[in-house]
Order: structure tokens, then sequence, then C-alpha cells
């Protein structure tokens, strides 16, 4: 694959990633005035999208390319989340795989921001480190709001968007030339 299919590549699964996160957040959300069948479907479709997105953008595992290990782990992340909407198993172990898929997608968006500063610092590098940190913590209180009691959704909610904010940050950080 040459650089320029490389950049198209990474691109599309940036936005595509981007988009799962805001149909996640979507879903998420208790004051959006959608049904529980739609919600729980932009629960899932997001989630799919962002691990869809998160396995574009990965080149080969490589500790040169760190980049590509963090996405990946993002991408595991998300299909534990998809599994925990999908398999038949009670609300504890939905809980607990939601858990796990949001410190997996915390621990690739972590080793993502890491790689990022690494770099000689542009416009591009900026945007795709905020972002990335953005995602873990969006991604950390998201698993924080599992453990809650009295805060979940609002944990939850509040985490989403705040993915979302970052997830759309490292997509147009791909724009910047």
């Amino acid at each position: 694959m040459n650089k320029v299919e490389k950049e198209e590549k990474k691109l599309i699964g940036g936005w595509v990633q981007a988009i799962g996160t805001v149909l996640s957040a979507l879903g998420n959300t208790p004051h959006v005035a959608l049904g529980s069948d739609i919600k729980a479907d932009l629960k899932l479709i997001g989630n799919g999208m962002q691990a869809t997105g998160n396995a574009l953008q990965v080149e080969g595992i490589s500790l040169q390319e760190l980049n590509s290990l963090g996405n990946e782990i993002q991408a595991i992340g998300n299909i534990t989340e998809v599994a925990s909407l999908q398999l038949p198993v009670t609300d504890q172990v939905k809980s607990l795989l939601n858990m796990q898929g949001d410190l997996l997608q915390a621990l690739g968006g972590s080793i993502n921001f890491t790689e990022e500063w690494q770099k000689e610092l542009t416009f591009e590098v900026v945007y795709n480190g905020f972002g990335n940190l953005l995602q873990v913590i969006g991604n950390s209180l998201q698993a924080l709001s599992t453990q809650s009691t009295t805060h979940e959704t609002e944990l939850n909610t509040i985490g989403n968007w705040i993915q979302a904010a970052g997830a759309i940050m490292t997509a147009i950080s791909e724009n910047i030339p």
C-alpha cells in the first residue's frame, strides 16, 4: 500500500470512528427524545463503527508504530462493548464487559497519546494528541460510571460526549496538511 492509500485509510478510519462515537453518545444521552430501541441501536452501531474506524487505521503492529497497537486495542474495546450489547448475559456481566471495553479503549488512546507527543510539534500533533487525551478521559469516565451508584447516568453521558469530542479532533487532525 502506498503512502497516499495509507493516508486515505487513516482519514476514512478517523471519520468512521468519530461518527461512531457521536452515534454512541446520542444513544447514551438520557435527555435525547428517542425510543429505547433506537438508543440501543445507536449504541450498537456506534460501537461497531468505532471498532471499524480503529481497525482501518491499523497499519501493522510493531514497536515502531505504536499508534497501530493503540488503535487495535481501542477496536478490541469497542468489540467488547458490542458483545455486552448482543450477548445474552446478566446485567452484572454486561456492566463488567462495558467497563472492560471502556478501559481497553482508554488504554489504546493512552498509547496513541503517548506516541503522538514523541513527534515534532505541529498542529496535527496537537489536535491528535489532545483528541486522544479527551478520548482517554471520556472512556475513563464511562468505565467509572459502571462503578458509581449515584451518578452513573451523568458520568456515562459526560464521558461519551468527551470521547466524541476527542474522536472528532483526531479525525480533524487527519485533514491538517
